[in-house]
C-alpha cells in the first residue's frame, strides 16, 4: 500500500518542471491545445483538455484520468483482499467466533482503502501546491483522485457479497473499473455522446476541472455515490453466510479426466486471467497503434521539442521514439502479469490444494513448471498480441503494414528478458522467503518506477539501472543490440533455477 500511495501521489507534481521547460511561449501552449483538443485518439486516452495554457491544466489532463485509474485497482484489491479473501482462508470464521462484530472486518476494509486514497489525494496536493501551482486547483485535483478511489471501494465491497471467491469478486469489480474507465473515453472521443462519461466515477473526476474553473459539486457526486454503494454493501452483507455469496457459484462437473497432468490443472487455473489480459493488451494495441502516427498533436509547435526532435531526425523519429515507449511499456505490464501467474504457486500452497496433488505421482518441479509455463509463454504471447496490435493499426495509418507489424512485433519482444527476470525474482522469493512472496510485487514496482521515472527525477545512472528494463534496446528507433538481452535472459535463467531449487528443498506451507 505504501509503494501506491507514494507511487500516485509523486507522478502528477513531477512533470510540472518539465511543462515551463518544453512550453514556455503563449505560442506553444496555444498550439499544443489546439492539436490535442482536435485529436480524439488522444481525449480517448487522456480526457478531454479545458486548459492547456497552465502547468496546472496539463498536469490534470494528462494524469487525472490514469491517477484514478490506479487509485481505483489500489482501491479494489485492497477490499477484496481484507474481506472476501479472508473467507475463502476461513480465518473471517475463526475471528466472527470472538467479539468481532459482523460487520466490522468490511468496515475495516473500507477505512484502509479510503485511508489509502485519501492520503494519494493529500500527497498530491501538498506537492502540486509545493510545486507553485494554484491551492484551489491542487485541492480539487487531490480530492477529485480520493473520492474516485472511494467509489471503487464502495463497489470491491460490493462484489465481494455477491460473488462466493475473492477471485470472482476482483474480476467482476475489475471488469467494473475496466467498463467506467472505457465509457469516460468514448464520451470524451465523440463530442455527441459525451454524457456517458458522467457515467464513469473517473470521468467525473475529470469533470472537476481542475486549474480551469474547478466546479466543486461535481465533488458531491462522487461523494454521494461512494455512500450509496458502500451503504448497499452493508445492506447485502447480512443476507448471506460467512464464506458465501448472494449468488452461489455453479457445481462443476462430475469428472474431469482431462485435468489429468500438472500442465492441465495450470491451464484450468490460468485461463481465465489469461484471457482477460490478452483482450487488455488487444486493446491498447489498437489505442497506441491509432495514436502513433498523430503524437505530433502532443507536443504542438513548441521550439524546444522541436528541435529535440530534430536533433533525434526529424517526425518519423518522434513516431519511433513513441512506439519504443509504448512497447517499453507493454513490458512492463506484462511483468505484473508474469508475477501474478508466478505467484498463482503460492496461492495454491495456502490454500492447501498443493499437498493434495504432490500426494499422486505428481512431483514438485513438474507442478511447478505447468505454473512457469503460463507465467513465461504467457508474457510472450501477451507482447506478441500488443506488437500486432500497434503495427495493424499504425501500419493501416501510414499504408505500411508488412513494413511494421515486423517491426512492431520485434520491439515488444524485446522487452521480454526483462519481464522474465521480474518473474525471476518472484520465483526466487517463492522458493526460498514463500512468506515473503509479495517481494515479487516490490520487484515489479520498483522496475516500473525506476525504468519510468528514474530519468525525470535525475536519479544516478547506478540506481536506474536496477531496473532490468533500462537496459533493452528502445526498438525501432534504436539499433538492436543482443548484448543486453543476453545478459537479461542469462539473468532469468539463474534466477529461476535458484528459485526452484529452493522450492525443491523447503517443506510445503
Amino acid at each position: 500500500m505504501p509503494i501506491w500511495v507514494l507511487v500516485l501521489g509523486f507522478i502528477p507534481a513531477a512533470t510540472v518542471g518539465a511543462y515551463d521547460q518544453l512550453y514556455p511561449d503563449a505560442a506553444g501552449r496555444a498550439s499544443l491545445g489546439a492539436g490535442i483538443a482536435a485529436n480524439p485518439t488522444l481525449r480517448l486516452l487522456y480526457g478531454p483538455p479545458f486548459d492547456l495554457s497552465t502547468a496546472g491544466g496539463y498536469t490534470a489532463w494528462r494524469f487525472g484520468a490514469f491517477a484514478g485509474l490506479f487509485v481505483g485497482l489500489a482501491c479494489i484489491f485492497t477490499v477484496t483482499r481484507h474481506t472476501r479473501q479472508e473467507e475463502d482462508t476461513g480465518r473471517q470464521e475463526l475471528l466472527s467466533s470472538t467479539v468481532t462484530g459482523r460487520r466490522a472486518p468490511l468496515a475495516a476494509a473500507l477505512l484502509v482503502a479510503g485511508a489509502a486514497a485519501l492520503a494519494t489525494g493529500l500527497i498530491t496536493t501538498v506537492l502540486l501546491i509545493a510545486a507553485r501551482l494554484p491551492a484551489a486547483g491542487s485541492i480539487a485535483f487531490g480530492l477529485g483522485i480520493a473520492l474516485t478511489g472511494w467509489v471503487y471501494a464502495g463497489i470491491a465491497a460490493i462484489t465481494a457479497q455477491i460473488a462466493e471467491f475473492s477471485r470472482t469478486a476482483n474480476g467482476i469489480a475489475t471488469a467494473v473499473l475496466g467498463t467506467t474507465f472505457l465509457l469516460r473515453a468514448v464520451g470524451d472521443s465523440a463530442t455527441d455522446i459525451g454524457w456517458l462519461s458522467w457515467l464513469s466515477p473517473i470521468g467525473c473526476a475529470t469533470r472537476v476541472q481542475p486549474f480551469a474553473g474547478e466546479r466543486w459539486w461535481v465533488l458531491a457526486l462522487l461523494a454521494g455515490a461512494a455512500v450509496v454503494l458502500c451503504g448497499l454493501a452493508y445492506w447485502l452483507l447480512p443476507r448471506r453466510d460467512i464464506g458465501m455469496g448472494i449468488v452461489s457459484s455453479r457445481p462443476g462437473p462430475a469428472a474431469a479426466s482431462w485435468l489429468s497432468s500438472p500442465f492441465a490443472l495450470a491451464w484450468r487455473l490460468h485461463r481465465g486471467m489469461l484471457t482477460g489480459w490478452l483482450a487488455g493488451f488487444a486493446v491498447s494495441g489498437l489505442l497506441f497503434g491509432s495514436m502513433a502516427d498523430g503524437i505530433g498533436d502532443l507536443v504542438g509547435n513548441s521550439e524546444q521539442v522541436r528541435q529535440t526532435f530534430e536533433r533525434m531526425g526529424g517526425a518519423s523519429a518522434m513516431v519511433d521514439a513513441f512506439i519504443a515507449v509504448m512497447a517499453n511499456l507493454f513490458g512492463m505490464v506484462a511483468a505484473l502479469y508474469a508475477v501474478q501467474a508466478t505467484l498463482r504457486m503460492r496461492s495454491e500452497e495456502v490454500a492447501l490444494r498443493l499437498e493434495p496433488v504432490l500426494a499422486t505421482r505428481t512431483r514438485r518441479l513438474q507442478w511447478a513448471a505447468g505454473h512457469l509455463v503460463f507465467s513465461l509463454v504467457g508474457s510472450a504471447v501477451l507482447l506478441m498480441v500488443g506488437g500486432l496490435g500497434v503495427g495493424l493499426v499504425h501500419g493501416a495509418k501510414v499504408h505500411d503494414i508488412g513494413g511494421q507489424i515486423p517491426a512492431l512485433l520485434g520491439a515488444s519482444i524485446a522487452q521480454l528478458p526483462a519481464v522474465w527476470v521480474v518473474a525471476g525474482v518472484a520465483v526466487i522469493a517463492f522458493g526460498f522467503v514463500p512468506k515473503y512472496s509479495a517481494l515479487g510485487w516490490s520487484a515489479a514496482s520498483l522496475a516500473l518506477v525506476l525504468a519510468l521515472y528514474g530519468p525525470l527525477l535525475r536519479l544516478p545512472q547506478a540506481v536506474v539501472d536496477v531496473s532490468p528494463f533500462t537496459h533493452v534496446p528502445r526498438l525501432p528507433s534504436a539499433e538492436l543490440t543482443l548484448t543486453p538481452l543476453l545478459w537479461l535472459t542469462g539473468t532469468a535463467v539463474v534466477l529461476i533455477t535458484l528459485g526452484l531449487a529452493g522450492f525443491k528443498r523447503r517443506d510445503i506451507g
